[in-house]
């Protein structure tokens, strides 16, 4: 039996830049779903600060900005997101409001009670959900709200070879109300915690990738690496598919006590 392909994290960062940044979303999500949980959130105004952490190249910070009149700045660690998130403002006519800086999550640019919410589409696990929610909680104003969707366990058990994929991928995964309980802990009232549909994998994050992988292919011919890396992303979706009961991506929203 040949072995399953390399998980994501094992690829050089600036191969997995050029395979994402052709993508509208580097994640798992929907238009309606980053609505959904901006509705949790409330007394937004122009005069309000937003931070996207992990912004990638925007999809859903552009939703953010139709949905809200305040001040959006996302920060990315790849350049290459962070132009074409800049490009995406100017297209939505936003870009005096929206904008994108390289960074890192963990040396955020903010003062200390500085934001009014901090918004971060399946990119916490960068850094890892607990240490995320426990650190950037500084950036936030008294009553400040925190909205992250995370890699969450649905059930308590599950078949052995998920598991082993996604503690090779991600050990912080965990149930979600564990998850739930590390609000708790970080000191956040917990708002809301839903589970993301089927579709957020399937439609808008698997589906736009498969006119992207030949793509990609062809500009990296004669690569390996590439190759793996595409292979890894078939994979991926497949083990989804076969698995998508027991696991998924989930939003969890909280304000800052």
């Amino acid at each position: 039996m040949s072995d399953p392909p390399a998980s994501i994290h094992e690829f050089d960062v600036s191969l997995i830049c050029a395979y994402f940044a052709a993508l509208e979303r580097q994640g798992p999500g929907s238009p309606a779903v980053t609505v959904q949980a901006l509705d949790f959130v409330d007394n937004l105004s122009a005069a309000s600060r937003i931070a996207d952490i992990g912004c990638g190249t925007g999809g859903q910070t552009m939703v953010l900005a139709a949905h809200t009149p305040a001040r959006i700045t996302g920060i990315d660690l790849f350049p290459d997101f962070i132009d074409r998130f800049n490009a995406n403002s100017r297209t939505h006519g936003v870009h005096d409001r929206v904008t994108g800086r390289v960074g890192s999550m963990d040396d955020l640019p903010f003062a200390e009670a500085e934001l009014d919410l901090i918004w971060s589409e399946g990119a916490i696990y960068n850094i890892g959900f607990a240490r995320g929610i426990n650190e950037w909680r500084r950036f936030l104003k008294p009553g400040g709200f925190l909205a992250v969707s995370e890699a969450s366990w649905f059930t308590r058990e599950r078949p052995e070879e998920i598991d082993r994929y996604w503690r090779a991928a991600y050990p912080e995964i965990d149930l979600v109300s564990t998850k739930v309980g590390q609000l708790e802990q970080a000191g956040y009232v917990p708002v809301a915690a839903f589970v993301l549909p089927e579709a957020c994998w399937t439609d808008h994050f698997y589906a736009p990738q498969a006119a992207a992988q030949e793509r990609f292919l062809r500009t990296h011919a004669g690569s390996e690496a590439a190759a793996e890396l595409v292979a890894a992303q078939r994979h991926e979706a497949e083990l989804y598919q076969k698995y998508k009961q027991f696991y998924g991506y989930a939003f969890y929203i909280g304000k800052k006590l």
